[in-house]
């Protein structure tokens, strides 16, 4: 065993494994020495079955394109039945229910908003943790939620009021008086288990429902803070007649508190640019920092030094007199990276980097351990398991891998079975085509589906290349494949029994300053059944938290489960224009010089910066949240086009050119970053565009982590 240990020390980074030793492992009752041998072990194990299910992904592929080659046609009935036969479309699985258990209720029994946040980011991360509870009053004045910003210096006293006015419409909404409305009440007061509400003129009333009501803090007489519950999401009502808000309130309310992220995705993947051993060190220390308790972030706000920390859990008087205790921090889930890529953290005894998919799954369920032992302070899950959100799975051949992989780790960790729960990201085809047979592979410890519009329209594109053109991207949208493919995901979760024990989620609203826009549409995400749905920021959280005091997600789920599945032919319905649609030049490089602001403004960040997902301005300055995926669709789409002759290489080129002025303006007085025009040929994020244009169809499945690691290596090393 120690010649063994001594031979993989030397294929193991230094950094890496000092990290390992002496910050993880003193929390655990591991041994050091037995840690290591059976790491090496699982990596020896199971990296030539990871190997095998990539090699599956080219040898399929291959085939589809071939088929596109020789059937110009796309006859519907003959594809399917091609996909059948070549194993990609897989038998029907007879029903079954999910049996994952020790779920926590953020993710089983609650619905409510979820974060996505870059693990690298401490002040992000923080944030993002503390997101469980967020200020209304402060969402609406700060976003264009309820009116245009205000261009006032100072405080905008006219805005303030109508920002009052609308918070306490949502409490006439999900927390109705008998009668009256709470923009009238003069005072609130608790009597015996019922909160009343007072008028000017003497009056009072009571909740409609009383058992909104569960807690206070102060006296009953005089209290301090009332705490209200709808849906099973808590509302809290800060009473002060010295703030500065409730000074001039008529009920004296200071502000209104709103439980907001019930979840975070902690994130190793699209949203980071991890590229070699000293920047994966860093992400998992941070990983480490959230699961202690401990991480913290000092940052400058107007002059001043701030430190923020991760908030305590609160506690309130019950309306019974028993204390009523309420979670501080979004539930973290994990999410790892996919089974394409390697890390250098450990090579093997040829060189060889380790699947960074089992490297993540072991130093991140490791390091989740740790709060499994803990009973009390700031804990993550209160029911003894571990998230990880798996991405970019194609199939259940590879989720049943994913599956092994968790039941691997358990064993070197001590856990219990299934004690690590896996999400499942539907943003593959081939997943969405057989999502039924990749929840059942995963059925005893699955807690989580979702869609992800960009990635899935990126594979869409790649795997249907050879079919022909596709629409422009907005026309993509429009087509039934979209609708079928988030109808399909919502009802086999529910039919595989998700409702009450698993998260059924739905993607990311991608632009944080348009939050009226968001309030406007993303309702349609709880009335779809999705009892979750991403969003950019804390602020985003707490408004799309309102569309759950509207939505009652559960039941809203036993309607669906009563309607009609979604047909398999529209799920295979490939996007792609009739020949007798022609696109004039000007939409040609209207599409173009989309696609390709878009890109050149991510890939400058994250080749140059290392900045991994970040609100980038697109061609008309609207910002946007960018990460891997929208650069996944965006280059797969041109890479289309230049190989159906939709446009020229020479239009890409002088449009790469003339987007890298534009970016290049968009940019200026970014700390660090560097000017693309005139030197195109040596600046390595555009290399690096133009590279995932006309390199993309030989990307694997169009992925586009292998190129942008390569360019950012190259910039960190020179």
């Amino acid at each position: 065993m120690m010649s063994l240990l001594q031979q993989q020390q030397n294929q193991i980074d230094l950094g890496f494994y000092d990290f390992i030793n002496n910050q993880v492992l003193p929390q655990t009752e591991i041994n050091p020495t037995n840690f290591w041998y059976d790491f090496n072990s699982l990596i020896t194990d199971l990296t030539p079955q990871n190997v095998s299910l990539l090699s599956i992904r080219k040898s399929m592929q291959q085939q589809i394109n071939q088929w596109h080659r020789n059937n110009p046609a796309n006859d519907p009935t003959e594809y399917e039945a091609f996909l059948r036969e070549i194993g990609y479309l897989q038998p029907e699985v007879e029903d079954f229910c999910i049996e994952t258990e020790n779920v926590d209720a953020e993710i089983a029994t609650m619905a409510g908003p979820q974060l996505v946040v870059p693990v690298q980011n401490a002040r992000f991360a923080l944030n993002a943790a503390n997101a469980r509870w967020g200020s209304l009053y402060d969402a609406y004045y700060g976003t264009d939620a309820i009116a245009p910003l205000s261009t006032e210096l100072g405080f905008d006293a006219q805005r303030g009021a109508t920002v009052i006015d609308a918070a306490k419409t949502f409490l006439d909404e999900a927390f109705p008086l008998n009668k009256g409305s709470h923009k009238d009440v003069s005072s609130y007061l608790v009597y015996f288990q019922h909160l009343l509400a007072f008028f000017p003129d003497g009056s009072e009333s009571g909740l409609r429902s009383p058992c909104q009501f569960v807690a206070f803090d102060g006296s009953k007489h005089e209290p301090k803070y009332l705490l209200l519950k709808n849906n099973d999401l808590h509302v809290g009502i800060t009473i002060d007649k010295y703030g500065k808000i409730g000074a001039n309130d008529i009920a004296n309310i200071d502000d209104i508190e709103v439980e907001s992220a019930l979840t975070t995705i902690v994130d190793f993947e699209d949203s980071i640019a991890a590229v070699d051993a000293e920047d994966k060190v860093d992400a998992y220390k941070n990983w480490l920092g959230l699961i202690n308790g401990d991480l913290s972030a000092t940052f400058k706000k107007q002059d001043q030094l701030i430190t923020r920390n991760m908030n305590p859990d609160r506690s309130y008087t019950g309306k019974c007199g028993t204390p009523y205790n309420v979670h501080g921090r979004s539930l973290l889930l994990v999410r790892n990276v996919g089974h394409l890529m390697g890390t250098e953290l450990i090579k093997d005894s040829a060189g060889n980097n380790a699947p960074e998919g089992i490297v993540d799954a072991v130093v991140t369920s490791l390091i989740a351990s740790i709060d499994l032992q803990k009973t009390s302070g700031l804990r993550n899950s209160r029911t003894g398991s571990i998230y990880i959100v798996k991405p970019k799975m194609h199939g259940p051949d590879e989720v049943a891998f994913t599956n092994l992989l968790f039941d691997r780790v358990e064993q070197m960790l001590n856990l219990s079975e299934n004690t690590i729960k896996m999400g499942i990201m539907d943003e593959e085809r081939r997943t969405t085509l057989n999502l039924k047979a990749c929840i059942k592979a995963a059925k005893s410890r699955v807690v989580f589906i979702n869609t992800g519009f960009l990635d899935r329209t990126g594979d869409e594109i790649h795997t249907s290349n050879e079919a022909g053109p596709f629409y422009p991207k907005a026309q993509i949208k429009q087509q039934p494949w979209i609708q079928a493919y988030e109808d399909n995901n919502v009802q086999v979760g529910l039919r595989c029994g998700f409702s009450g024990r698993a998260q059924i989620g739905k993607g990311m609203w991608a632009m944080p300053d348009e939050m009226q826009q968001m309030m406007q549409q993303k309702i349609a995400h709880p009335q779809s059944g999705a009892n979750t749905a991403w969003v950019p920021s804390p602020t985003a959280a707490t408004l799309h938290a309102l569309h759950y005091h509207s939505v009652d997600v559960f039941k809203q789920q036993k309607v669906i489960q009563q309607q009609p599945a979604a047909k398999l032919r529209d799920l295979l319905c490939m996007p792609v224009m009739p020949a007798s649609m022609v696109l004039t030049e000007d939409q040609i490089i209207n599409e173009l010089e989309n696609n390709i602001q878009g890109i050149l403004g991510y890939v400058v960040r994250w080749v140059e910066l290392g900045v991994g997902c970040s609100k980038v301005p697109d061609i008309s300055n609207t910002g946007l949240m960018e990460d891997r995926a929208t650069l996944r669709i965006s280059s797969q789409h041109i890479c289309n086009w230049l190989h159906h002759k939709v446009c020229s290489a020479q239009q890409v080129e002088q449009v790469l050119k003339n987007m890298a002025s534009i970016v290049d303006t968009q940019n200026q007085g970014v700390a660090g970053y560097q000017n693309m025009m005139p030197n195109f040929s040596n600046n390595m994020a555009f290399k690096a565009a133009r590279d995932l244009i006309f390199k993309g169809a030989q990307q694997p499945n169009g992925y586009t982590e292998p190129l942008l690691h390569e360019y950012r290596l190259f910039a960190k090393n020179h």
